[in-house]
């Protein structure tokens, strides 16, 4: 389709809420337009919550007036602070003499169904998008945001900017996606409880895919799964012109890579985890009868459950705090005996190296042994094994596999 080189660059809402931070974008588009890229910058809302245009913010203001916003509203409202962002950025961009311009999502081509909050992208018309890069414009996107088939705005849910600018991307064909945060990259572990953590130079789209599943925000899921689907590479990056960064791409690439964790002989490439969530657990048998697993799981069937473990003897699964309470008072209509353990959290490696790899889980099983920690429960696939543990070891147990798995 394209018949100029386009790149793709999606600026988080903590790289633009000073003026300082927003040089630094600027530069960083300035530099690939002098790489003689064609550069559809994808923008978030500005800063976090407090802040006068965080997404957030707004709808606080909002829910002063009524606790009670229609979805379709809600949407409208939240679509606000990238917009913001998109001309704010197209003012910074044109002060500093670059071309620019700035289109809703809905103006970009983004189509989506009708989940107010949570839309899901059903295509991306990017004529409109491409007529502005041929005539020599940096297109600013606002993120996060889409339109439906009769002119809606809709949100995308949490980590839509980075779902909008790989979207964008497939559609446009782009040679690559810049995904610029404040951290260095995507790391082994969370830096705040491991200090030691470092960035991981390599990532499959698979093994990325895991980490943002089980717990790490660095990029949604959603997003990596589109890029990995049209074959585009994604990289990671801080603002800095030297900073560190991250190259997600397939494994045969990967694989090629002289800086591939697992190539390198490590089956585990990073370490994630989930906090806050409660285990529930069933007896196999009550009052002289046994509890079969259907009859507890359809109890549950609308509540998210998760690390299911299924035995004669017992049955257990994990929700989050939340979604605890309804839970419990379901199985207890439903007439399911259950107990709940609160304070629990789900520590998750992951690795593509792992598969078929022999003694990987006798290193988890030690490492949190030595750590005196204790696994309640797990669960594992070929490229992640999860060990439920106590809320209050947590960075005692990321800590101990960290060094376990040599990261």
């Amino acid at each position: 389709m394209s018949r100029v080189k386009i790149l793709v660059q999606k600026f988080g809402g903590t790289c633009l809420d000073t003026p300082d931070k927003r040089s630094l974008a600027v530069e960083r588009i300035r530099e690939a337009v002098n790489n003689d890229y064609r550069v559809v910058a994808v923008v978030s809302a500005m800063g976090r919550r407090g802040e006068p245009y965080a997404t957030d913010t707004l709808i606080g203001l909002a829910r002063e007036v009524s606790p009670e916003l229609a979805p379709r509203e809600l949407d409208l409202l939240m679509s606000c602070g990238e917009i913001i962002s998109a001309v704010l950025m197209v003012s910074e961009l044109k002060a500093r003499g670059l071309k620019a311009l700035a289109l809703s999502g809905g103006q970009s081509g983004i189509i989506t169904d009708t989940t107010f909050g949570d839309a899901r992208i059903l295509r991306v018309e990017p004529a409109h998008v491409l007529k502005h890069l041929e005539e020599g414009y940096v297109v600013v996107v606002a993120g996060f945001q889409g339109r439906t088939e009769s002119g809606d705005i809709t949100t995308l849910g949490r980590g839509g900017s980075d779902t909008s600018a790989t979207a964008l991307a497939a559609a446009l064909e782009a040679e690559a996606v810049e995904i610029y945060t404040d951290v260095d990259g995507i790391m082994t572990a969370d830096p705040r409880i491991v200090p030691e953590a470092r960035t991981i130079p390599v990532v499959t789209y698979e093994e990325t895919v895991q980490l943002a599943r089980e717990g790490a925000r660095v990029i949604h899921p959603r997003a990596v799964e589109i890029a990995a689907r049209a074959g585009i590479p994604v990289r990671v990056r801080t603002m800095a012109a030297d900073g560190r960064k991250t190259l997600v791409t397939s494994a045969d690439k990967a694989a090629a890579s002289p800086w591939s964790d697992w190539q390198n002989g490590r089956p585990v490439t990073g370490i994630t985890y989930r906090e806050s969530l409660v285990q529930i657990v069933v007896p196999g048998m009550f009052q002289g009868t046994p509890i079969r697993p259907e009859r507890v799981f359809e109890a549950v069937r609308c509540v998210s459950v998760d690390l299911i473990n299924v035995f004669p003897e017992i049955i257990s699964f994990v929700v989050s705090d939340q979604d605890a309470t309804e839970a419990l008072v379901s199985l207890e209509n439903a007439g399911v005996p259950a107990e709940a353990f609160s304070r629990r959290a789900k520590v998750t490696v992951v690795g593509f190296g792992m598969h078929g790899r022999p003694g990987v889980m006798y290193t988890l099983a030690k490492a949190l042994a030595d750590a005196d920690v204790r696994i309640h429960a797990t669960a594992d696939s070929h490229m992640t094994i999860s060990c439920l543990v106590d809320g209050e070891l947590l960075s005692r147990a990321v800590n101990a596999l960290h060094r376990a798995f040599q990261l």
